[in-house]
């Protein structure tokens, strides 16, 4: 598996004095804007802003109050995706936004960076205040910047980011003959 599934990380204790860059970003967003798309409709849309603009603070607002932590990110980003067109089910269209959120996550993470993706905000507030258009709506927010030293900021959030990460064991979810039966990987 490569370095960067490994070191990534969902950190909540950020460093505020982190800088994430317009470079950094732009690298970021340009990745995200390469993932996979279903017919090559490209149906997902970023709103981005760096810590001490008007776009990150517009969309910090929108963030409900256990991702309050979020606003110590160096950078904010919105991901949209289109609604549903006539011949297209909105699967598609969720799975190219997932997509994209994973491989902004990896860039980031090659940068040194975390990037930590959220459902803890409200999309309607987000659609009105960005005038995000109907045939589109915000499906995740991501927080990027800098863990923060070990033991600093909230020690509740501190506690659970410092929690070694574990995942179910492989053979309890890839599966072959039939659900629940392990894969033959060997």
């Amino acid at each position: 598996m490569h370095e960067l599934f490994e070191r990534r990380a969902s950190t909540r204790s950020l460093d505020p004095a982190t800088e994430v860059t317009g470079a950094q970003l732009r690298d970021i967003l340009d990745a995200a804007r390469w993932a996979p798309t279903w017919g090559g409709v490209e149906p997902v849309r970023f709103i981005a802003g760096r810590r001490g603009d008007g776009v990150f603070e517009r969309l910090a607002e929108t963030l409900r109050r256990g991702n309050t932590w979020a606003k110590q990110a160096g950078a904010l980003v919105l991901v949209c995706t289109e609604v549903r067109e006539e011949n297209r089910p909105d699967r598609y269209s969720d799975v190219d936004a997932g997509l994209a959120t994973a491989q902004l996550i990896l860039q980031s993470v090659a940068y040194g960076l975390v990037a930590h993706p959220m459902a803890g905000f409200y999309p309607d507030q987000a659609q009105a205040e960005f005038a995000v258009p109907a045939d589109y709506r915000p499906m995740v927010m991501v927080a990027i910047g800098a863990p923060a030293a070990p033991g600093a900021g909230d020690p509740e959030v501190a506690a659970r980011d410092a929690a070694p990460r574990s995942r179910l064991p492989l053979d309890e979810v890839a599966f072959g003959s039939r659900f629940g039966v392990p894969a033959q990987l060997d």
